[in-house]
């Protein structure tokens, strides 16, 4: 139903579409769930907010697809698991119509939620929120859902339009800003750090980097537990180097991968001559556990000019300190560019700080990381003869 008028009561029939009095930088959103208990919380949320205005709230995916033109919405909150037509399919159907419509995922906080989820994702989701669970009150899930889906929603919806408006033009590294690598032995370690857009990002990555890639790559992607590990999972199978879940204590060795732990920060940890990851429930950082930062201060702390960074898409500035202090003891830093970002938040942080030696579209990311590794393993073997 169309909610233009706050007077309607909230779940009368969607009849007549009526026109809304909105102003050009207003957010319109369609909501899409089953649930009248889940409608109501997400309209509470979305309403408190000025910039938001809740256009059509649909009870499943055929209701949204039969009203996605009339409502016009700029952001589509999609539930999973749904009658009549389920999420997965529903966001497939949208993008064979809207194929930048930006779309956030409403999904439990379980296994089958969070593989439904990154079906809806695999389909063209842009991200997902987790829907509040095991909450006493009312009040609680609204806290729970205001803390999670409403940055989400802003910065898909102010990326795609701060793209709209510079034409879809690629940014590119001003040389006023950036700052040479030092001169360094050859690259040890590489460190990824990414949010909103990572799956379906790592998901091109990874495939590409060789399976004779004779460095380890660790990830902190933003993502609560149930989802890292069905993360690495998904990537393994489509990977030819090794990924999973990191633990505590784990040594890291040449060609595999390891997604941070939802929920702990992971570190790097020397002991003797092995190298090991270290978890942690120490406070979030930039709101978030597992966080970038910790991570990237880490890998400088060890490997300091052996070590290559790389940030991609996400909202926020999680990466920025970790990519300083990297920077200041001479690694490298690879930024993803803004036209393939799902959010241009994390590497615009990093790029216009000056920390970023190499801004690159997502399918030019996996070949630079081969070309810096190897370039600098050739360099070393070079040296020893």
């Amino acid at each position: 139903m169309l909610m233009g008028n706050a007077s309607r009561r909230f779940d009368d029939p969607p009849s007549t579409l009526a026109k809304n009095r909105i102003m050009s930088n207003t957010i319109r959103v369609m909501i899409c769930d089953d649930s009248a208990v889940m409608r109501r919380i997400l309209t509470t949320v979305l309403s408190e907010d000025a910039e938001l205005e809740i256009v059509y709230a649909a009870q499943h995916g055929r209701d949204a697809l039969d009203n996605l033109d009339q409502a016009k919405p700029d952001v589509v909150v999609l539930d999973v698991e749904m009658p009549v037509m389920d999420g997965i399919q529903t966001v497939a159907a949208i993008r064979r119509k809207h194929r930048t419509l930006p779309i956030v995922m409403f999904s439990s906080l379980t296994s089958r939620g969070a593989e439904a989820t990154f079906e809806a994702l695999s389909a063209g989701a842009n991200d997902f929120a987790t829907k509040p669970s095991g909450v006493g009150h009312l009040g609680q899930a609204v806290d729970i859902v205001r803390k999670d889906l409403l940055a989400k929603i802003k910065g898909l919806v102010h990326a795609r339009r701060r793209l709209s408006a510079v034409g879809n033009s690629r940014i590119t590294l001003s040389p006023a800003v950036t700052r040479p690598a030092k001169s360094g032995g050859p690259i040890s370690l590489v460190a990824v750090g990414v949010s909103t857009g990572g799956p379906k990002a790592l998901s091109e990555i990874l495939p590409c980097l060789p399976v004779d890639l004779p460095v380890p790559v660790l990830i902190v992607q933003h993502m609560p537990a149930v989802f890292t590990g069905l993360l690495a999972s998904r990537l393994d199978a489509i990977s030819s180097l090794s990924v999973k879940e990191a633990e505590d204590g784990e040594m890291i060795r040449p060609g595999g991968v390891w997604i941070a732990r939802g929920d702990w920060h992971m570190e790097v940890s020397r002991f003797g001559t092995d190298t090991r990851i270290s978890l942690n429930q120490n406070e979030p950082e930039n709101s978030v556990r597992p966080a970038v930062d910790p991570l990237f201060r880490s890998v400088a702390r060890v490997f300091r000019d052996r070590a290559l960074g790389v940030i991609l898409t996400g909202m926020g500035k999680d990466g920025l300190d970790g990519c300083r202090a990297m920077r200041q003891q001479g690694a490298s830093i690879v930024a993803q560019d803004q036209a393939t970002c799902a959010v241009y938040g994390m590497p615009r942080q990093v790029i216009e700080a000056g920390f970023a030696e190499s801004v690159l579209p997502l399918e030019q990311i996996a070949d630079e990381i081969t070309r810096r590794v190897r370039c600098g393993s050739a360099r070393s073997l070079a040296a020893s003869r």
